[in-house]
């Protein structure tokens, strides 16, 4: 089988699928661009007040003994306590329970602590204790053997936003990034196999796991950024190559696969499709393909024996190739996928189907051979 061209055509700018393969690109960048803005926000609010929250916490000291006061100081008020009673939270995955204090001047408070508490409200009724206030808030509390801070405790809650504003940014970041990996990818190829989309999904999954693992993991500010711009730069120089090699064998010449027609001795059904311009042959479409003697149908019925309609003896295969970006829809067979390009007069048609089927087909397309 002859091949028609020496080196596989680059989509046309005016061809009707690289339009809409534009137009389709404009609702995930604006997705990604959305993506981008909450995680900046996250960053420059939350996550900043979240910051600035813990370090007043830390660098703040005891009330003066003499201070009357119970309003929302920024020094640390201690105050002795006694437990009145507990209550298990129920609803949630973490075990928690809030914990009843009266303190020494008559007021009661109470706050939630993670962990299991007692199995019975009144077991720790009468324990005296120590709760630290800070802010009008119980931020840990003094037992007579341990220290318990409370769900009010505001160090390390920075981290849960900075992880959600830096995860979110770097997968929309990364969204643009596939987008725009997939417009070069087929405008330097055509081919369409599915490993040229594993560069960019892969680095996607890298730069989300970088934005959440790292402020989770790395203390500090400038730690997880220096961590995420690393995973960017590996992301880019991955891509980068990828595309290099695609360019590579976009430019090493012909991509027709050599195929031997085999006639079927009897007829085979198998999966496959007649694509066409328009979609206008009468015997375009299928999903099933029968292959037999000098016979080619397309047909819906998995079967093969209804609604057949018989590709006509002026289609005449060309060559065999890879699926291209700009082939029309319908026709997905996984990895193994080939398309025989055939001409119908002067009409360009697409017989798609897995690869070990096309030798049926060429088969199939055959002219019979006449006795004298």
């Amino acid at each position: 089988m002859t091949p028609v061209q020496d080196t596989p055509p680059s989509p046309r700018p005016d061809d009707p699928t690289a339009r809409g393969r534009r137009a389709g690109v404009v609702p995930p960048v604006v997705f990604g661009c959305c993506l981008v803005l909450i995680g900046v926000w996250l960053l420059l609010g939350p996550m900043l007040g979240a910051r600035h929250e813990e370090r007043d916490f830390r660098a703040a000291v005891a009330c003066p003994e003499k201070t009357d006061s119970t309003g929302p100081e920024d020094c640390l008020r201690t105050v002795s306590a006694r437990i009145d009673h507990t209550e298990v939270v129920t609803g949630n995955r973490s075990a928690s329970y809030w914990l009843y204090v009266t303190e020494a001047d008559g007021g009661s408070d109470r706050t939630r602590i993670s962990g299991s508490g007692p199995k019975s409200p009144k077991a720790w009724s009468g324990v005296r204790l120590q709760v630290t206030q800070w802010r009008g808030k119980i931020r840990y509390v003094d037992f007579p053997a341990e220290r318990r801070y409370t769900q009010a405790d505001p160090r390390h809650i920075y981290r849960l936003f900075y992880a959600g504003g830096l995860g979110l940014g770097l997968f929309g970041v990364g969204i643009v990034l596939s987008v725009f990996w997939w417009s070069r990818v087929s405008a330097v190829s055509p081919r369409s196999y599915p490993w040229q989309i594993t560069p960019a999904a892969t680095g996607l999954l890298v730069l989300v796991c970088a934005g959440v693992v790292a402020p989770l993991a790395v203390d500090g500010v400038g730690a997880p950024l220096l961590v995420a711009a690393s995973a960017a730069v590996l992301v880019l120089v991955g891509c980068a190559g990828a595309y290099l090699l695609l360019l590579q064998r976009h430019r090493s010449g012909d991509d027709t696969v050599v195929v031997t027609p085999k006639v079927p001795e009897t007829e085979q059904c198998f999966q496959g499709g007649v694509l066409g311009e328009g979609g206008d042959k009468p015997y375009g479409g299928g999903g099933y393909l029968v292959a037999g003697p000098g016979l080619l149908v397309t047909t819906p019925d998995p079967t093969g024996k209804f609604a057949r309609r018989t590709v006509p003896a002026t289609v005449v295969p060309q060559r065999v190739r890879p699926p291209y970006w700009t082939d029309p829809h319908g026709g997905d067979y996984g990895t193994d996928t080939l398309v025989v390009e055939c001409r119908d007069g002067d009409s360009p048609i697409l017989i798609v189907t897995k690869k070990e089927n096309v030798p049926w087909i060429l088969g199939a397309l055959q002219p019979l051979p006449t006795t004298s």
